[in-house]
């Protein structure tokens, strides 16, 4: 079986992303063959095709896709041909394919209630505000939360899953139309980062005594902002690091801000078993049945024009999920 697969030989920018026309071995052990049928876009991707995630080269990309089974190998009885199967948050990369072969066991059957298109539009996201609001921290509601990148993939569904716990969110995004957007998706404050200082505007709504935790998935240039606007015994959550890595956090620094707790989850970690995996993931189908999860899938890209969605996500013009369709 012949798939077009998005290969990285060398790490760089988006022009070293070659697409190429390989073979599909049959499924080993514990693995299914899957055709894909849509494909999640996740900030990751760009982690690993830079370098910032390193990983042994040649390699594929991707975390996240929907298809159907098309070959079932040795030892598998969760899933048959036919079946409408999804994944996200790896272990193996690969996702960017028309056809791969997935380890079982990490692979969820699609809720018959959602789209392909919205399920890789939420799924790895979705799963990470679970892991982070549900676990990580646990947000409380009438809680204070301090959420950047509000208008991203992960920060627009964070807003709705805090609002839905009761939370009081205030995002932080850039220009007047992101925080437009994040003000329509659940959060009660939203704070222009281009035109406002983000510590001084978070101790103004909360009378002085700052947050209890602060998700930041930015990194280098938001990390002064993050830790002065902490309460005491505050969180300081590192998801991501979209401008860099933040620098090294001195315990000192912990200390004399307020016996502060500063964590880098990762939700591989957080998804590390079969269990958490498939209750991450029924949390998030949960809350879109419910309709406590709106999405925003503004941005859908061919395969063929990988590397302009890479740009795109990287140059900060999209908002709200992007979707890769194979074609």
């Amino acid at each position: 079986m012949k798939s077009k697969t998005v290969l990285v030989h060398q790490t760089g920018g988006p022009e070293v992303l070659q697409l190429e026309i390989v073979d599909v071995p049959d499924p080993e052990q514990g693995q299914v063959t899957i055709h894909h049928t849509a494909i999640g876009f996740n900030y990751q991707d760009i982690y690993t095709r830079s370098g910032l995630y390193p990983t042994s080269l040649p390699t594929g990309l991707g975390t996240e896709a929907v298809g159907i089974v098309e070959k079932i190998g040795p030892g598998v009885s969760d899933f048959k041909v036919g079946d409408r199967v999804c994944y996200a948050s790896g272990p193996v990369l690969g996702a960017c394919a028309s056809v791969r072969n997935y380890p079982a066991t990490r692979l969820l059957h699609s809720p018959d209630f959602m789209s392909d298109e919205e399920i890789v539009a939420i799924l790895l996201k979705g799963m990470t505000v679970e892991y982070l609001m549900n676990r990580c921290y646990s947000v409380k509601s009438g809680q204070f939360v301090l959420m950047h990148a509000a208008a991203g993939g992960v920060g627009l569904l964070a807003g709705q899953w805090g609002k839905f716990m009761g939370a009081r969110m205030i995002g932080v995004a850039g220009g007047a139309q992101k925080v437009a957007l994040a003000l329509a998706n659940g959060y009660g404050f939203c704070i222009d980062r281009q035109s406002e200082d983000i510590a001084a505007r978070v101790k103004e709504m909360t009378a002085g005594v700052g947050v209890p935790v602060v998700y930041d998935s930015v990194g280098k240039d938001s990390f002064d902002s993050s830790l002065n606007s902490l309460m005491p015994r505050g969180y300081f959550v590192s998801f991501g690091t979209t401008t860099g890595a933040p620098p090294p956090v001195a315990a000192g620094t912990l200390q004399k801000m307020g016996s502060l707790y500063f964590t880098r989850p990762t939700l591989l970690t957080y998804t590390a078993s079969q269990q958490e995996l498939r209750d991450s993931a029924a949390a998030v189908f949960s809350m879109f049945k419910k309709g406590a999860l709106k999405l925003s899938i503004n941005q859908r890209y061919a395969l063929d024009d990988i590397a302009k969605a890479h740009a795109d996500l990287q140059s900060g013009k999209t908002t709200g999920s992007s979707v890769i369709i194979p074609n």
